[in-house]
Parts: structure tokens; C-alpha cells; sequence
């Protein structure tokens, strides 16, 4: 990855025979440390005497201190600002377990904050720079990228900046309900059965909040992993399933005939939205989901077999997005 810049090492503290640098000052020594000494010694008791004096004077309600932004993938209309690197994923789909990097080749990896344990994955962003705006996928996270750096594809900085430049200023925001290449996909991960049951979905256009799976009449939730498979511990069962998923924003597809054919992308024909799919919700979930324990996968190379058959589908349903509770201020 190219940022344009190069670390820096803190040095040890603590070594007293470290030699001084050029321009730095020593420390003093004979009578002016003895006078510096008493200085601070009268300094000591003047703040000794100021906070006898305010003791007990404390105000009734402190401001809270500053808090930072909760972590989570950008959502809704705000538009961040920050800069860009670019690399090259080699063709590979990234952290975000895709089958591959898509045909155009836009994407971007996101730091550990955005990235928010893959709740970021499959989302796009547009990315406005020098030259002008680019949407691309969220493919991949950037672990030494901090909140605000996109570390885009190369294809992508070369249609936003000079790729001489290494490092650019951008602003960016989510993309609300982009248009969907087709139909959502699932694929059950290498090494899944009736006992353990991964899978991921794709095209899904928003980043998602939850996926569930239909089993004995009730629906059981399925954790999200940070490499993007949503994750069954105990399995589902053989199948077929019948698997209902929503997004950050409310919309909600449920699709059957989902069958246990690990690493095989199986194509629904259920939109997430879109033509004769519900609207959605007003308001944007901020958390995707709950961020469980990274599990290792199975496999490091999905494969891109297609599939045999088509499953059925049932048609979608709208579903309300949840909202976090706004603490209650001092007084």
C-alpha cells in the first residue's frame, strides 16, 4: 500500500548516554540546577495552597468529556473528509471474502474503525478527489489505516488523482441504494454441513445489518465474522433454507432453496430492493451488527464454480431499522 510517507521510530526513553542532538539544550548544572530546584519547590506550594482552597468546590454537574464517534461503516448522506492511497488486490476479493475483485476493478479497503468487523463489506462509497468522483465497493479492510484513509484501488485513484501523487485529500460519503447487479447471491462456505453452517451473500448493494435462517419454525440468527461469512456454530441443518436477510437500511429479502452446496455461488432471483421490492426505512441502523469473535476460516481461496441450479425464492418484506438510545444530558 502507498501512503507517501515514511514511519517514524520514537525513541527509547530513559538513556542518559544517548548523545544530545544538534541545537538541543542540556540539562543545567551546578548553581542554575540548584535555583531551578528551589523554583519548583515554590511552584509545589502554590498549587498546594490553591487546591486546599478550592477543595469541596466542585461543580454540581462536570461536563462530560469529549466522546469519540462511535465505530461503524459510513452510512446515510454524511459527507467525511480525508485522503486516499491505492494498491492492487492482485484480483483477490479481499477481507471481505469475495469470490474475486469486481470486473471494473473499483474498490476500496477500509481502516479497522469503518471496516467495523466486515459490516462495511459489500457496501460502495463515492470519493470525490483533484480530478473528480469514483464509486467503488467496499472490498477489503487496511489494518494501519485510520478512520477518514481509503486506501483505494489503483484503477480507482487514477480516475480521482495523479497516481504520482501517493497521497491525495478526498471526501467521501455512502451510497444509498445503489443499483443492484442482480439478484442476491449465496454461497455456503468450504467445509460447512448440517452441523456448522456458514454462508455469504453477495449483491446485496448496502452494507448488512443481519441474516437469519428458518429452522423448525422459528428464525435463528446467524453471527457476521469479520472475514464477512455469517456464521452458524451448531448448523441449520441439511437443507434446503430458507434465509431471510436485512440491511443497514431496513430492506428485507427472504429466499428458499438455498442448498448445502459448499464454495458454489448460488443466484436467487429475490432483489434486495428495487423494482417490486419494499421501501425502505426512514432512518439508518448505525450498527450493523454485533461484532463477535473472528473465527479463522476454512479455506483462504473461495471457489467460483457455478451453480448447478437455480434455488426458488420468495418475494421481500419490509422491515423497520433499529435505532441506538440517545444518553440522557447532565441536569
Amino acid at each position: 500500500m502507498t501512503d507517501g510517507s515514511a514511519p517514524s521510530h520514537p525513541a527509547p526513553a530513559g538513556d542518559a548516554h544517548r548523545p544530545t542532538r544538534a541545537g538541543r539544550r542540556r540539562a543545567p548544572t551546578g548553581p542554575r540546577r540548584w535555583l531551578a530546584a528551589g523554583g519548583l519547590a515554590a511552584l509545589a506550594a502554590v498549587v498546594a495552597v490553591t487546591l486546599a482552597v478550592r477543595g469541596g468546590a466542585a461543580p454540581a454537574c462536570a461536563a462530560p468529556p469529549p466522546r469519540a464517534l462511535p465505530a461503524g461503516p459510513p452510512l446515510g448522506s454524511t459527507v467525511h473528509s480525508g485522503k486516499a492511497t491505492f494498491y492492487d488486490s492482485k484480483g483477490a476479493g479481499g477481507n471481505c471474502s469475495r469470490p474475486a475483485a469486481p470486473a471494473n476493478h473499483l474498490y476500496v479497503a477500509l481502516g479497522p474503525d469503518e471496516y467495523a468487523a466486515g459490516a462495511s463489506c459489500g457496501g460502495h462509497l463515492d470519493v470525490t478527489g483533484p480530478k473528480g468522483t469514483v464509486r467503488v465497493l467496499v472490498m477489503d479492510q487496511c489494518p494501519e489505516c485510520e478512520p477518514g484513509h481509503l486506501d483505494l484501488s489503483a484503477e480507482a485513484f487514477a480516475r480521482i488523482a495523479d497516481p504520482v501523487q501517493g497521497v491525495v485529500t478526498v471526501s467521501y460519503r455512502a451510497v444509498v441504494d445503489p443499483p443492484l447487479p442482480g439478484p442476491l447471491t449465496f454461497r455456503v462456505k468450504e467445509g460447512a454441513s448440517q452441523w456448522w453452517f456458514a454462508v455469504l451473500v453477495g449483491d446485496h448493494g448496502n452494507p448488512l445489518r443481519a441474516v437469519e435462517v428458518r429452522q423448525g419454525g422459528s428464525w435463528r440468527a446467524a453471527a457476521r465474522e469479520d472475514y464477512n461469512y455469517w456464521l452458524i456454530p451448531s448448523g441449520a441443518g441439511p437443507g434446503p433454507y430458507t434465509i431471510r436477510v436485512t440491511d443497514a437500511y431496513g430492506h428485507r429479502a427472504t429466499a428458499t432453496g438455498i442448498r448445502m452446496l459448499p464454495g458454489q455461488v448460488q443466484r436467487s432471483t429475490v432483489r434486495m430492493y428495487g423494482a417490486g421490492a419494499p421501501t425502505r426505512s426512514a432512518t439508518p441502523s448505525r450498527s450493523a451488527s454485533a461484532r463477535p469473535s473472528p473465527r479463522p476460516s476454512t479455506s483462504a481461496t473461495p471457489s467460483t464454480t457455478a451453480p448447478p441450479g437455480t434455488p426458488a425464492v420468495v418475494d421481500a418484506a419490509a422491515a423497520p431499522a433499529s435505532l441506538a438510545p440517545v444518553p440522557a444530558g447532565c441536569g
